[in-house]
């Protein structure tokens, strides 16, 4: 990354921001011991800022030791405030064995549950969320997403449709790669989604140009996805020590400087970072609580990371 990529990675990063310059330093470490929570603009309901993605590493076969550390993980998940996992069809396996899982250590209700479509036409696509409801053992999904935009339309009406009948709560829209962003935008003034899922990191913060402003325009929650840049963060930073600097928000490891720099963006309702590692699993978490950084701060951030 050049100091040119690096400046224009400033200006996207701030892009939006409506929190004071020393706001989030304003607040201590012993005024948010728990994970901080965003609200969901549709409803006020509110979910907590780090939840849990499952592409890959849920799309297992259920054997006694998977069943074991994936259960931990979502027992864990659980334990320390998280609410939102995501998924998809195209997770192969990956809704199954979150139902399954949920099911048997009984942390169903404890879970609000986003899945997608990800299909064309409208009766493949209300088959297909006919599935997804049943290897989730549920009647009833808090979030579904159309995925990659696929027939967004016609998922779209069929989604507006269930929502009315209570078989979902909110509806929404994904994208996981810059080159949707427009469309994405289309589809965001179009159809009013109450969620609108992108990707966003220090590694791909374009998102933070349009996409996150106009999600605040419109009063829609934001997932994010990809937070880590598709794990090529960790790459960059691979044997580099924290800056001293970074207590200052009460980090403590990469993961949670990268998740930090995301979720002190006001638009940003929730990230999705994707384990199925116990311990990877409460580092994340810990992302969530305490300080966050504020505009000068991430600035700061992303001139380190640029450097290194």
């Amino acid at each position: 990354m050049t100091r040119r990529e690096a400046a224009k990675l400033i200006g996207a990063s701030t892009a939006g921001l409506i929190l004071p310059i020393g706001a989030a330093r304003a607040q201590t470490k012993s005024e948010s011991s728990t994970i901080l929570k965003r609200a969901i603009p549709a409803s006020g309901e509110k979910l907590p800022v780090i939840g849990l993605g499952t592409w890959s590493v849920f799309d297992v076969d259920l054997t006694p030791d998977k069943q074991a550390s994936l259960g931990e993980v979502l027992s864990l998940f659980v334990k320390h405030g998280g609410k939102l996992i995501d998924s998809s069809p195209m997770y192969g396996r990956a809704e199954g064995v979150i139902g399954e899982l949920g099911g048997k250590l009984h942390l169903r209700d404890a879970l609000f549950i986003a899945t997608k479509v990800w299909t064309t036409g409208k009766e493949a696509g209300i088959v297909q969320m006919e599935h997804s409801m049943a290897r989730f053992q549920t009647k009833r999904i808090d979030l579904m997403q159309v995925h990659n935009l696929v027939d967004v339309e016609t998922q779209m009406a069929s989604l507006r449709e269930w929502k009315t009948k209570g078989r979902i709560r909110y509806t929404g829209i994904t994208h996981s790669q810059a080159r949707g962003f427009y469309e994405v935008e289309r589809i965001m003034r179009s159809q009013k989604p109450d969620f609108v899922q992108i990707n966003y990191s220090l590694m791909e913060p374009g998102a933070a140009q349009r996409i996150l402003p106009l999600a605040q325009e419109l009063h829609m929650a934001v997932i994010i996805n990809r937070p880590f840049g598709g794990g090529g963060l960790f790459g960059r930073v691979a044997a580099k020590s924290l800056p001293p600097w970074a207590a200052e928000i009460d980090c403590q490891s990469w993961a949670q400087f990268f998740l930090k720099w995301i979720i002190a963006h006001p638009a940003v309702t929730c990230t999705i970072p994707a384990t199925n590692n116990p311990r990877h699993l409460e580092d994340n978490m810990q992302g969530g609580i305490g300080r966050l950084p504020d505009a000068k701060m991430r600035q700061r951030m992303v001139q380190f990371v640029s450097s290194l």
